[in-house]
């Protein structure tokens, strides 16, 4: 049955991606972002189509977000700061477009009777895990960045709603998500510094850290398919490959579909800026267990990373 669905952050990465896909089957669609990092170009197949509505505001306006939520029946939930790295320079960023716009998301719904979110969060709520592969039931240990700590607040607040007030839950605590409209992350750096010099590289901490990363459309795929099959009242999911690469790994990819081979200029130590995991890795059986699994694997999605921003180089001044 098609639905109308509430999608924050629809200019985002991943954003413009859930909205194309839910488009494509069927579904009516109000997106809402405040594009401060977002593209518009990435909406532009969208804003051809009749059953997509686009709505220019903040989450932090909460009589606006009550109004814009009206007629849905569910929310996807991915507009944040992703800036894990230079959170410290501005801690209240997290606090305010991670935690607080998603308490008004959450009240937007209740106001509306919208009983069902699904939420991004992030394998960062980990920290430095003691078990790897991570499940989703590993100990909590001590949050590691501002980020993390204010999607667990999130995900804290989507977990008290469902118990209080009858809502249902899909949480995602994702690894790094590569593909098409990608826009930061280290593909998107190293790519740019090498466009701009192709003999030398910065790269911070050791190139040993051990990342897992997981393909948008795999992405994608794994979110809907646990919106319709796992009936739970709070569902968490951990969503990645099985396996995962070193930082030197993609720099050698990413090199390759260059033609480039630089000088490789390390800063030390064992992770690139404060709160870098040097490993993760997620246990994702039990979004296997639905039957998912990744179509890519995690060099397919660096190559194809690649060729989007060869492909797009507009993102690059973009993103300034």
């Amino acid at each position: 049955m098609n639905s109308t669905f509430v999608v924050t952050g629809c200019s985002g990465f991943i954003g413009s991606n859930v909205v194309d896909r839910l488009l494509r089957q069927g579904h009516r669609v109000t997106g809402i972002d405040n594009f401060s990092t977002g593209q518009r170009r990435f909406l532009d197949g969208a804003l051809k189509h009749p059953q997509f509505r686009l709505i220019e505001g903040d989450l932090l306006d909460e009589e606006g977000l009550k109004e814009w939520f009206r007629g849905a029946d569910c929310v996807i939930h991915l507009a944040a700061n992703a800036d894990v790295r230079f959170g410290t320079d501005h801690p209240r960023k997290d606090l305010e477009q991670n935690t607080i716009a998603t308490y008004n998301v959450l009240e937007a719904m209740r106001a509306n009777g919208i009983k069902r979110i699904a939420f991004s969060s992030t394998g960062s709520v980990y920290g430095e895990a003691a078990v790897i592969p991570t499940p989703e039931h590993a100990p909590f240990p001590i949050q590691t960045s501002l980020y993390a700590a204010s999607k667990l607040a999130g995900e804290g607040l989507i977990a008290a709603y469902c118990e209080s007030f009858g809502f249902q839950s899909w949480i995602f605590r994702f690894v790094s998500i590569l593909g098409e409209r990608y826009t930061h992350g280290h593909v998107f750096d190293f790519y740019k510094q090498l466009r701009d010099d192709p003999t030398q590289l910065r790269v911070l901490g050791n190139g040993k850290q051990r990342k897992s990363y997981l393909y948008i459309q795999d992405c994608i795929d794994a979110i809907l398919l646990a919106m319709d099959k796992a009936g739970d009242k709070v569902n968490v999911f951990n969503l990645g490959v099985d396996g995962y690469v070193e930082v030197n790994d993609s720099i050698g990819w990413i090199s390759e579909a260059l033609g480039v081979k630089p000088r490789l200029d390390y800063t030390g130590g064992d992770r690139g800026w404060i709160g870098d995991n040097p490993f993760i890795f997620l246990d994702t059986t039990r979004i296997r267990a639905l039957g998912w699994k990744p179509k890519l694997s995690i060099r397919d999605g660096v190559v194809k990373t690649v060729e989007f921003l060869k492909a797009n180089e507009w993102v690059l001044e973009a993103r300034e």
